[in-house]
């Protein structure tokens, strides 16, 4: 084997390591979050036209809350909805108690162009005592013919 072949084994066998060791530690509980998470209803690619402005691709947006804890449930507090400005859009009424392994969504139509490139959901949620926290992100998506576009965005929880 050449140098450069066990530098890369070599750093092949250490990434899987600690990537093991990563996936065996458990999150901590919690009794509570509020998470940011991102929506991408419009992202902008290509070229830029005379103004400066590039093509936009309009996506719709599910945000999905997934109760992970198999023993206990989590109450939604709320659950708003942010433009690119900060500026409230609207206030779902979504305050609910999940059930455990029970999950919800919201749906933002790709036709709502209404939160713009750097729109964003708040979720607060709690518990009664410390549970697996819940994963929450959202799903991005547009099929249009033979062009299609998926991918999600994980929640931050925030101090």
């Amino acid at each position: 084997m050449t140098r450069i072949a066990h530098i890369v084994a070599a750093g092949l066998i250490g990434l899987s390591v600690s990537l093991a060791a990563s996936a065996a530690e458990a999150p901590p509980l919690s009794k509570g979050q509020t998470v940011y998470v991102p929506v991408y209803s419009q992202v902008q690619h290509g070229n830029q036209d005379r103004s400066g402005k590039p093509d936009e691709w309009l996506l719709s947006a599910m945000l999905s809350i997934r109760n992970t804890d198999p023993k206990s449930s989590i109450a939604l507090r709320s659950v708003r909805y942010f433009d690119s400005k900060g500026k409230l859009l609207r206030d779902y009424p979504v305050t609910a108690t999940l059930a455990p392994l029970e999950s919800r969504e919201v749906f933002i139509e790709n036709r709502d162009t209404e939160g713009g490139v750097g729109a964003n959901f708040l979720v607060v949620w709690d518990a009664a005592s410390p549970v697996n926290a819940p994963i929450i992100e959202t799903v991005h998506s547009n099929f249009y013919g033979n062009h299609s576009v998926v991918f999600t965005s994980p929640g931050q929880p925030l101090r």
